[in-house]
C-alpha cells in the first residue's frame, strides 16, 4: 500500500493572498509515468460516471464545493456557465459520450480524484517543474510558475513543455483549493489520485 501523499503548500503572491483569501494550491511529488489507465481504475471511472447522470449532473453543481468553484470562477472573472469549472467539465464530457472514455495515465487517476470530490488536481513533470508560485502573470491572468518560468495558468492544461511525456519518470500533482473549501476535500484529492498512479505500477 503506498504512503500518504505529503503536502506542500505553493506559495501565493500577497495581491492574490489579499484578493482571494482561502485559496491554495497544494503540491507532492511521486514516482509515476504516462501510460495505459489499469482495468480496476477504469472500472472505478465508470461506477462514477454511472452516478453523475442527469438530474445527478445537474444537482452536482449546488453542492458546497462544486458551488465553492463556481464562485471563484466568477471572483477571477470567468463564467462558470460558459467556462466550466474542472469537475463540471469532466461531467458534461461523460454525458456526451455516454458514460466514462479513457485518457490513459496519468489523466484517468486526476480525473478520478476530481470527480470524486469536486476538487481539481493537475499533473506535470516533475523532474522539469520545481516549486510552484501563484502570482499574476504580465496580463493579469493567476499563473502557476516556477524558477524557470510558467507551468500553468491557474484551471488551465499545464505548459505541453511541463507536461507528463512518455519519457516522464516523476509527477509533481498540484490541487487547487478554492475559498471555503475544507482541507479535508484538497487532501482526499490528492490522496485519491496518488494512490490510483501507484496502481499503474501495481498492476501493470
Amino acid at each position: 500500500m503506498a504512503a500518504d501523499p505529503v503536502l506542500t503548500a505553493a506559495a501565493i503572491d500577497a495581491r492574490v493572498a489579499s484578493e482571494h483569501p482561502g485559496l491554495r494550491v497544494w503540491t507532492t511529488r511521486l514516482p509515476g509515468r504516462t501510460g495505459r489507465t489499469p482495468r480496476e481504475l477504469r472500472e472505478r471511472l465508470r461506477l462514477v460516471a454511472d452516478r453523475l447522470r442527469g438530474p445527478e449532473a445537474v444537482a452536482m453543481r449546488s453542492k458546497p464545493v462544486p458551488w465553492a468553484y463556481r464562485v471563484l470562477f466568477r471572483h477571477l472573472g470567468l463564467d462558470p456557465d460558459v467556462t466550466r469549472t474542472p469537475v463540471e467539465a469532466l461531467v458534461l464530457e461523460r454525458l456526451l459520450h455516454g458514460g466514462h472514455s479513457s485518457h490513459g495515465m496519468p489523466e484517468d487517476a486526476l480525473a478520478l480524484a476530481t470527480l470524486e470530490t469536486g476538487v481539481p488536481v493537475w499533473a506535470v513533470d516533475g523532474d522539469r517543474v520545481g516549486d510552484l508560485v501563484l502570482a499574476p502573470d504580465a496580463g493579469g491572468r493567476l499563473t502557476l510558475s516556477d524558477e524557470t518560468g510558467p507551468v500553468a495558468v491557474l484551471f488551465a492544461p499545464p505548459l505541453p513543455e511541463r507536461a507528463a511525456t512518455r519519457h516522464t519518470r516523476a509527477l509533481l500533482l498540484y490541487a487547487v483549493q478554492a475559498p471555503g473549501v475544507d482541507d479535508l476535500f484538497a487532501e482526499e484529492a490528492m490522496w485519491t489520485a496518488t494512490a490510483a498512479i501507484h496502481t499503474i505500477d501495481a498492476l501493470s
